[in-house]
């Protein structure tokens, strides 16, 4: 092993302990950002999981009514509100096949803020109306890829998804088992407890972190789309090769043959929509102008139900429909990845599959900081030292593939190597 404060000459790579050390400290750099949003991921994410069954206990008294006869035409419903609340622009119209379920309407209030509104189909009765923004799990969601922060929050997200990568795969190889450990003790459960002191908590650490990489990175890839950085080059990449969503939920959609005529009611739409097979609920959006086309699609949960339709508003044509077996094949990768990563893709496995790694995300940052706190020296980050040594060609490849891949990994690293370097050279 080089001594620290000697230069390493071109052929001084670290390697064996000398790796092992310089791994540890860029692992716990990476650390030092990631663990503190990881905990606020993982809590937020994981209580998002939860959403549907949460604003079921929420709005329980919008939601659901008591079936009592005929249920009114959608236009006497929209009507209602209008008269009631104000309509500026009608957004959408959501119905289910339950007839104990009330109608959801999408709408700008008298005051131009985007709201929903639930309906009792029977009475024609407004049960209740939330401002979208103002609704809890909107905010939950907002705050876990942006922080409430905008363009500016989702960069600081972002770049922790990105370092967070990183540190999984730093930990794997400080996991790995070498020297006098077996592959059977690193994948043991802890034994004892806290009162073991750091040991305890290192041992944890590493045993969650190993559970952590195997379930937790998968759902850090799958959110990556929803980036700024990372997934808006995806985005340009699919356009650029034909690879994008085709769905025509906010353009690409046919207009109506006319622009005049009489406009078929809301209901036949939805009644096309359960004659093309589409699957409950259904989520429908009117045209706006008088040219353009009714959009409907199934809202399912299931990416492969996922069927558009756009309707000729006067003579009720099909004009298009696209099934998702219709899109590109990573257009509908990148589909089944938002849907693993929201837990639905493969129903209440997925769910309980994610739960796990949110919790596991959660005691990683917990167990992670307990056993920093409890080995830095007093006044100190405690960063552990390295030796002054090359990377081989090797792991300089490792670190030039992630920093292509991870766009956000490479620049901030480079920020981190300029630092490192002057505080090195400050020591000296």
């Amino acid at each position: 092993m080089t001594d620290a404060t000697a230069p390493a000459s071109p052929a001084s790579y670290a390697s064996g302990g000398a790796l092992y050390r310089l791994v540890w400290k860029w692992h716990f750099l990476a650390s030092l950002y990631v663990l503190p949003f990881m905990a606020m991921l993982a809590l937020t994410g994981g209580i998002y999981l939860y959403k549907p069954q949460i604003e079921n206990w929420l709005y329980a008294d919008y939601m659901h009514v008591e079936q009592t006869g005929a249920a009114l035409p959608l236009e006497i419903q929209v009507d209602v509100l209008r008269e009631t609340h104000g309509i500026t622009r009608l957004r959408g119209i959501t119905q289910y096949d339950d007839p104990t379920r009330s109608t959801k309407i999408e709408y700008n209030d008298a005051e131009k803020v985007r709201s929903y509104a639930w309906v009792n189909p029977y009475s024609g009765e407004v049960l209740g109306t939330v401002a979208r923004d103002e609704m809890p799990m909107r905010m939950l969601k907002k705050f876990h890829g942006e922080l409430l922060l905008g363009k500016t929050g989702t960069k600081f997200v972002e770049l922790a998804a990105h370092w967070a990568i990183v540190m999984f795969i730093t930990g794997a190889y400080l996991w790995w088992p070498r020297g006098k450990r077996t592959l059977s003790q690193a994948v043991a459960p802890p034994k004892g407890g806290p009162s073991k002191g750091r040991s305890w908590w290192r041992e944890t650490h590493l045993f969650t972190g190993f559970l952590a990489v195997v379930l937790v990175t998968p759902i850090l890839v799958s959110g990556l789309p929803w980036t700024d950085v990372w997934g808006g080059g995806l985005s340009q990449i699919q356009k650029a090769t034909g690879q994008n969503s085709q769905s025509m939920r906010f353009r690409g959609a046919p207009k109506s043959t006319s622009d005049s005529g009489v406009t078929i009611a809301y209901e036949d739409v939805f009644a096309i929509a359960r004659e093309e097979g589409l699957k409950a609920p259904y989520e429908m959006r009117p045209p706006r102008k008088a040219n353009s086309a009714y959009w409907i699609r199934s809202a399912s949960t299931n990416r492969n139900d996922q069927t558009e339709l756009v309707i000729d508003r006067y003579s009720g044509d099909i004009l298009k429909r696209l099934d998702f077996k219709d899109n590109p094949a990573v257009a509908k990768t990148v589909s089944y990845g938002i849907s693993f990563h929201q837990g639905e893709l493969y129903g209440l496995t997925n769910l309980i599959q994610n739960t796990v790694a949110a919790i596991l995300a959660l005691l990683l940052s917990v167990t992670g900081f307990v056993a920093w706190w409890k080995r830095h020296p007093a006044g100190s980050l405690g960063v552990p030292n390295a030796p002054d040594a090359a990377l081989s060609p090797g792991m300089i490849a490792l670190v030039v593939v992630l920093s292509i891949l991870f766009p956000l990994v490479g620049a901030s690293l480079i920020v981190a190597l300029i630092l490192d370097w002057a505080n090195l050279r400050r020591l000296r």
